[in-house]
């Protein structure tokens, strides 16, 4: 990564050291990405900001597998610990389903609905250009209203920005992070972009 970041040990601006504190005070050191987003605290803050109004209407489990789906299929790591990391400690999914989801996009104990929700985000992050009704449509059969269809859009569109953004920018990715086994943080930290992983078109 060739952009200059905000140091930990010298910097002043109170929005930095707010943003940073999160991160020492749960794992004890500044993410890369955490700090490459630093750059611009206020665009940070409008990301946070989104993602906090996207969530209530879906719920937290819902969110993660959007998530989750949406930073596999792009081939994000640092997305992918990130969130598995979240999803596990919210009790979204469990240690064996994000294992599964990691490794191969999904695990029998998902719904039908989970599966709707995750087929969606992939193919916003691989095949936006051939979507269409049947793709929303497939979630409202699942029972999603039309604010909740938003919002895993919502949410699969911004895993895009930010697991890409990363990605442009070459951000390291720490694999390190408390409270995964060996094995989880071996499946979330080695994902890689796969055009192979388009799921299947739904049929109107």
């Amino acid at each position: 990564m060739i952009i200059h970041t905000p140091d930990p040990a010298t910097t002043s601006d109170p929005a930095v050291v707010e943003i940073y504190r999160s991160d020492v005070d749960e794992d004890g050191f500044v993410f890369s990405h955490t700090r490459a987003m630093a750059v611009n605290p206020e665009a940070l803050a409008a990301f946070e900001a989104l993602i906090h109004a996207i969530v209530p209407s879906i719920g937290v489990r819902t969110y993660e597998l959007a998530t989750l789906a949406a930073a596999r299929a792009v081939g994000s790591p640092h997305c992918l610990l990130a969130h598995g990391r979240k999803a596990l400690r919210a009790g979204a999914l469990t240690e064996d389903q994000l294992e599964s989801i990691a490794r191969r996009g999904d695990h029998p104990d998902l719904s039908d609905a989970d599966r709707a929700v995750m087929t969606y985000a992939r193919r916003l992050s691989v095949d936006p250009t051939t979507m269409t009704d049947a793709d929303t449509q497939a979630l409202r059969d699942e029972g999603f209203d039309d604010r909740q269809i938003v919002d895993i859009t919502l949410a699969a569109a911004a895993r895009n920005y930010f697991s890409r953004a990363l990605r442009a920018l070459a951000v390291p990715v720490e694999t390190e992070l408390a409270g995964l086994s060996p094995r989880l943080r071996d499946a979330l930290a080695s994902v890689a972009p796969d055009a192979s992983d388009t799921p299947p078109r739904p049929t109107s």
